[in-house]
């Protein structure tokens, strides 16, 4: 299967990231260090390094000739991301790139972001290169290295505990907006046991970094070999298992707006809900059918919800009682 030969795409509306102008740096093959079971590219025997690479120069030429175009229209876009047909930190002048592009922020207004698979941040030297971005984000499938091996595939001598590490000491460096991703996939990783392992992880991330976003999903996308989806309502449970204190928001590729899992809730079943996990206004859109937004609603004016604001979220909550608030 051969690509098309297209240094730029988009731009694409991307609920977690805004207007994105894509960058492409592999674009003769897929290049990668993992061969993931759920990947939506072909399968193909992974690699340390890329074969192919494009030129910083040409790749400039095509961002400039994209942004002016867009500036000349008169529009805007949120981030510049870079990615590839495969793994784009393999690409070897990354440094030399992301370092003329941010000479172009003058010109035109843009924040730059960088999608990997977390593979190559147990080095120093990529977590340095990584400090360039705005935004940075790294997928983390599991905290088990056994599972790790069976849904990554990576290639050898690639280690878990080294790339969790990574995630470790850079989001001590890292300022900006970090965001970690896992895909769940049916059998593999989507047990309590594997929750439980991701959750002690985030949390430890979560006291490095103050900008820390976490997105969970599942394969939308015919994926490489036969593995399976997790179902809406294991992604639901899975989702209210995380600690209430972790960002993290359901994601899905087919959906823009929303992921799919809407359901009817009963009164008891929101308040359930939120007491365990306080909710955003998207969580509730993505979550609620129109009929539990309406009962939500109810609540809210009978004074059994509350909203709170952290940062620029909003987040539902249940309102403590007057015993609960008194024990602090």
């Amino acid at each position: 299967m051969s690509f098309a030969k297209s240094i730029i795409f988009g731009p694409v509306s991307s609920r977690r990231f805004g207007i994105s102008l894509g960058v492409d740096l592999s674009l003769e093959l897929k290049q990668c260090n993992f061969d993931c079971l759920y990947c939506e590219l072909e399968k193909s025997k992974p690699s340390l390094k890329q074969k192919s690479s494009t030129s910083v120069t040409e790749i400039i030429q095509e961002i400039e000739k994209s942004l002016q175009k867009l500036k000349d229209e008169n529009k805007k876009i949120d981030v510049l991301t870079f990615t590839a047909n495969g793994e784009p930190t393999l690409y070897p002048y990354l440094e030399d790139l992301i370092k003329s592009v941010n000479n172009m922020k003058n010109k035109f207004d843009f924040e730059t972001l960088i999608l990997s698979n977390g593979s190559t941040i147990g080095e120093s030297k990529m977590r340095k290169i990584l400090l360039n971005f705005d935004q940075v984000k790294l997928s983390l499938d599991t905290a088990n290295s056994k599972t790790f091996k069976k849904i990554d595939r990576p290639i050898d001598p690639l280690s878990l505990d080294e790339i969790k590490n990574g995630i470790l000491e850079f989001s001590k460096q890292f300022d900006k907006k970090l965001f970690l991703e896992t895909l769940f996939v049916k059998t593999l990783n989507d047990s309590i046991e594997e929750v439980e392992e991701l959750n002690k992880f985030f949390l430890k991330v979560q006291k490095n970094s103050k900008n820390l976003m976490i997105h969970i999903g599942t394969i939308d996308r015919p994926p490489a070999y036969r593995v399976e989806k997790v179902s809406q309502k294991e992604m639901l449970d899975i989702f209210l298992k995380f600690n209430s204190k972790l960002p993290i928001l359901l994601t899905s590729k087919e959906n823009k707006k929303n992921y799919q899992l809407k359901k009817d809730f009963s009164t008891d079943e929101i308040l359930n809900t939120l007491k365990k996990r306080p909710l955003t206004k998207n969580d509730i859109l993505s979550l609620f059918s129109d009929e539990s937004v309406f009962k939500l609603k109810e609540l809210q004016k009978n004074g059994k919800i509350n909203i709170l604001k952290n940062g620029d979220e909003q987040f539902y909550t249940v309102k403590k009682s007057d015993k609960e608030q008194n024990n602090g």
